[in-house]
């Protein structure tokens, strides 16, 4: 079995499910692949595969997979990605409800400070000033605010994050942080400072992301100076 491949999940329908190495793909493949995926969205993923990241927990994959069910209907019909998102989000998102939300009685509009205890988990105190950068439940927001939170997040981008914070999914591997935290704050300084819109932000963002990928021993330096900006702000 070839990278990224780990192990075949299961069998649904025409469909074969892979637990698949996210950060080889990152690496290697395309820098914006997160939790899953299918052809239509990455044409490098086989028409009659679904992928799924081995980072994070079982329980969520199931979500995944119920997503990815839609949006790869929907898009095989011509449907655009941000329509077929939207759309296999809401399944998604309902799933999620049906098994944690009646169990934990969320309310319909949940706020953010009601439950900020629960979704810090660690303050990354070497990275955090003025803008602090926090570890987060990253399942537990997917589950009350939005499943299309992923790896990463600040304030200019989701509502529910509170001001001048960074969040960074638990789920991420240790060795990803710096990675995605790079992308959080330069995405960030651009919206902010520069009043970039978000996809402009972040295809920048995935630039100096790849760039440090592929340049390590540059990844601290970036980091310090993004950092810097940010906290200007």
């Amino acid at each position: 079995m070839q990278k990224p491949y780990i192990k075949k999940i299961c069998d649904i329908s025409k469909f074969s499910v892979w637990l698949v190495d996210s950060v080889y793909i990152r690496n290697n493949i395309d820098v914006s692949f997160t939790n899953f995926g299918q052809h239509y969205k990455f044409k490098f993923i086989p028409k009659n595969e679904f992928w799924v990241s081995s980072e994070g927990f079982p329980e969520e994959k199931q979500f995944f997979i119920d997503h990815l069910l839609v949006e790869h209907r929907l898009m095989s019909r011509g449907v655009n990605y941000d329509g077929a998102f939207d759309k296999a989000a809401i399944i998604e998102k309902r799933e999620r409800r049906k098994i944690d939300f009646l169990n934990k009685k969320f309310p319909a509009k949940p706020r953010s400070k009601n439950y900020i205890d629960k979704i810090h988990k660690k303050l990354l105190k070497e990275h955090s000033k003025n803008v602090k950068v926090w570890i987060v439940d990253g399942e537990f927001v997917r589950d009350l605010f939005t499943p299309d939170y992923r790896e990463g997040g600040h304030d200019k981008v989701y509502w529910f994050i509170p001001k001048n914070e960074i969040w960074l999914d638990d789920e991420l591997a240790v060795r990803e942080r710096k990675f995605i935290l790079l992308h959080e704050l330069h995405e960030r300084y651009l919206m902010s400072k520069k009043k970039m819109k978000y996809t402009r932000a972040h295809n920048d963002a995935n630039k100096a992301e790849y760039f440090c990928r592929h340049h390590p021993k540059q990844l601290d330096k970036k980091l310090k100076e993004e950092i810097g900006k940010n906290n200007k702000i």
